[in-house]
């Protein structure tokens, strides 16, 4: 007899008058994580901004005027709140006063330009908007854009380290949160599922789409990277990683749970970094591998002795293992996870096993190179045929597309019913990203589906190409993409910058890939400039590929 016909779903003793009450289900939020770290430890600092230092008690009282005043201008559950900011302490406290209030947080990109703004404050529906003074160029123009009945109330943060700019706003953000109340009732919200942020993607071919995140997976995946991060009770963390970047990869309320300190960091350049390293003793920090270059190729006079073993995630682009060799050996512990911006940040890491630290240096960074296996808060991993959605061998070399599931996969996109069916079709979410599986279950991605290069029906991993380019000593950043070419359809074209002081040839750096390339994957073509990024470090290969097709 089974299971099933000796207990029947209506006689199952496991589900009779154990039901779900208040005592015992609570809708997830990390929103619980401030109230708790600033019972338990007010006094600690929790924002360390210039000369400005604040505790977590004072910090957890101006998130929650930011919720009241907020809730007494009428802002709430189904309503945005944009905005605006470098990493300072109001973009912090935005993280949990405005979510505080029922709304949905929009952190914007502070590196876009009116029209793409005006586009998302439009799409979003933002009737708040707190924006830091020195974007008050831009902000004024995206606002003026928008017809009259959807320009939200603007809110200035005049923050003394704001370099220029002037108020544009109806108030100041001191204002604002003077009409709240520090002992507002603030309440956590009635379903987990419930929106918390709104994040937009790149919009690299078209208008950005809105990704929406719920309560539950931002509680989850902040809890993924203490997990994963093994990350230790008050950690010092540098905000080297901008918060409008996926939440800061949800490290506003990592920090918050661990009773941190966050270091703000308004200008990300070299010296601002070693100095904030030197000064405050930091201890951990985030960022694409364009932060490494930043700390490694810093130049003498911006360089500081910091302590050893400070700790640095990284992500945002496949990371040179040359790059994370150079980290390494300046002292730094690397470590290595992936994710986008629908899935809250990251949510896989290369996890170390302790017996790769018997190996050579330049084996470690290749290894640590690989994405890796998924967080512990991420359900579902893996590499498959996009058509008929089966896995492919684990044998690292077949190559198939990533998916993803979990309950740290976005809600979907704001208004765009059809991108959302696509995204989830199959019950995956489709990442768009190219890879492989290795025997080991570590996935390491070779490329994204639109940036692989299929040169005489041959797939070449610009990745791949980009890893051998990153280990000449002359080349201090490099990027590849496909241009067309009437023989091979495409071949690869190299965009090389040189490191200062250092020069080569197109012919030498060519003549370089074919001694550590199969020569059908070496570049034809070699053109050295300065890349194109994106605000969060990443190299605009569609830039780079518009010039490639113009040569």
């Amino acid at each position: 007899m089974t299971a099933a016909a000796r207990h029947p779903s209506a006689h199952n003793p496991y589900e009779i008058d154990l039901d779900r009450n208040a005592a015992n289900h609570v809708p997830l939020t990390p929103l619980s994580f401030i109230r708790r770290t600033a019972a338990v430890y007010p006094e600690r600092i929790a924002v360390i901004h210039g000369a400005l230092r604040r505790t977590w008690a004072q910090t957890y009282e101006r998130c929650v005027r930011l919720a009241s005043a907020l809730a007494r201008r009428g802002v709430g559950p189904g309503d945005t709140v944009a905005v605006m900011a470098p990493n300072i302490p109001e973009a912090f406290e935005a993280h949990f006063g405005v979510p505080m209030a029922g709304a949905v947080l929009n952190a914007l990109n502070i590196r876009l330009d009116a029209e793409a703004l005006a586009f998302i404050l439009d799409h979003g529906e933002a009737r708040v908007l707190l924006t830091d003074r020195e974007f008050s160029g831009v902000i004024h123009r995206a606002v003026r854009m928008l017809a009259p009945e959807r320009r939200p109330l603007v809110v200035d943060i005049d923050d003394p380290l704001a370099a220029g700019g002037e108020r544009i706003g109806a108030l100041t953000y001191e204002a604002l949160l003077a009409e709240g109340d520090p002992a507002y009732d603030w309440a956590m919200p009635a379903d987990e599922w419930q929106a918390i942020a709104l994040n937009y993607t790149s919009g690299t071919t078209g208008n950005p789409k809105g990704v929406v995140y719920h309560h539950r997976g931002a509680y989850l995946n902040a809890l993924g990277n203490v997990a994963t991060w093994a990350l230790p009770h008050h950690p010092v963390y540098l905000w080297t990683l901008p918060m409008f970047h996926c939440n800061g990869w949800c490290f506003p309320w990592t920090v918050a749970v661990m009773a941190g300190t966050n270091v703000c960091l308004r200008q990300i350049a070299a010296g601002p970094i070693y100095d904030a390293m030197a000064d405050h003793g930091v201890t951990h920090l985030c960022g694409a591998p364009i932060i490494m270059g930043l700390i490694c190729n810093a130049p003498a006079d911006k360089r500081r002795e910091v302590p050893r073993g400070i700790r640095m995630m990284t992500a945002g682009a496949a990371p040179p293992a040359a790059v994370i060799e150079t980290m390494e050996r300046m002292g730094f512990a690397i470590t290595h996870v992936y994710g986008l911006t629908e899935v809250y940040g990251p949510v896989t890491v290369c996890a170390w096993h302790e017996d790769w630290d018997a190996q050579p240096p330049e084996e470690r960074a290749r290894l640590k190179a690989r994405q890796g296996v998924s967080y512990p808060t991420l359900e579902g991993l893996a590499v498959m045929d996009p058509v008929t959605m089966t896995e492919v061998p684990a044998d690292g070399r077949t190559m198939g597309e990533v998916f993803m599931r979990g309950n740290t996969v976005m809600k979907g996109y704001l208004k765009n019913p059809r991108a959302t069916a696509e995204a989830f079709s199959g019950g995956w979410f489709h990442t768009g990203d190219l890879g492989v599986m290795h025997p080991d279950g570590y996935i390491e991605l070779k490329d994204r589906s639109k940036d692989i290069i299929i040169s005489g029906g041959e797939n070449i991993s610009t990745i791949e190409v980009e890893g051998v380019l990153y280990r000449h000593p002359a080349v201090l950043e490099a990027a590849v993409v496909a241009r067309p070419d009437e023989k091979w359809g495409e071949t690869p074209c190299a965009f090389v910058t040189l490191r200062d002081g250092m020069t080569a040839t197109p012919e030498e750096i060519i003549g370089w890939c074919r001694d550590h390339l199969a020569h059908f994957k070496c570049p034809r073509t070699v053109v050295f400039t300065s890349l194109p990024k994106t605000s969060t470090g990443k190299i605009q290969k569609f830039v780079l590929r518009d010039q490639a097709r113009a040569l």
